[in-house]
């Protein structure tokens, strides 16, 4: 064999192992792919585990790596919001999540369900302003999953207004605070909610034990107490 030979063989054998490379490459799953499952890597994944033990579903490390504690968590997430619990982030999942497949962190106002705008954000924000401006931000967040509660609840208005705008239901709608507004904070704290953030447990109702006159809400089982606030299912 000449040398030339032995130089293009060796040439064809790189080309096709560099090829047999890049291919291998593209084959592994990426989490800014079109979906985020077990072998994902990247932040994307660090996003979904920090949001995912923000409110509780995920107690594993944020290391970036989608495996098995990271699928059993996205599972918890989907079947506790009505969606198929596949353990796999698609646009469903991380719309619900409010996570960007592309690796950034959506800022609409959606829910699980889609249904809820931008609208529902602010007013619902200004609710938890009106409310709960002095809690901390989980007792922020709690006053949001309260009124999320409701809308699901059979008991109250399906829509966040009617619930909010329910004849005394809300301090600060009888007193006019709902119309001071709102702040960043409390943006968040009602987007961490209607992304399925709930620090209640499923709670309908709360309340000041230091300013409330009511002895029924008193009646109310109680869940769990979260800054002045005792909230009750």
């Amino acid at each position: 064999m000449t040398q030339t030979k032995t130089i293009k063989i060796v040439a064809l054998f790189l080309a096709v192992l560099s090829l047999a490379a890049v291919l291998f490459v593209l084959a592994l799953p990426r989490a800014n792919a079109a979906v985020v499952k077990v072998g994902s890597t990247g932040a994307t994944v660090k996003t979904i585990q920090t949001k995912l033990k923000r409110w509780g579903y995920y107690t594993g490390s944020i290391d970036g790596i989608y495996g098995a504690k990271t699928k059993a968590a996205v599972q918890y997430f989907q079947r506790k919001n009505g969606l198929s619990a596949d353990g796999i982030v698609g646009s469903a999942t991380a719309k619900a999540m409010g996570v960007s497949l592309s690796g950034t962190v959506s800022s609409g106002g959606t829910t699980t369900s889609g249904k809820l705008n931008n609208s529902d954000l602010y007013l619902l924000s200004c609710c938890v302003y009106g409310e709960a401006r002095g809690e901390s931000y989980t007792g922020k967040v709690a006053v949001a999953a309260v009124i999320l509660n409701r809308v699901k609840s059979s008991k109250f208005p399906n829509s966040i207004s009617g619930v909010i705008y329910q004849q005394g239901a809300f301090t600060c709608v009888s007193d006019g605070q709902i119309n001071l507004g709102t702040n960043d904070e409390c943006t968040r704290a009602a987007q961490d909610a209607m992304n399925g953030w709930d620090p209640t447990g499923g709670a309908i109702y709360y309340f000041n034990p230091a300013t409330a006159t009511s002895k029924w809400i008193w009646s109310r089982p109680q869940l769990v107490t979260i800054g002045k606030h005792i909230f009750c299912s």
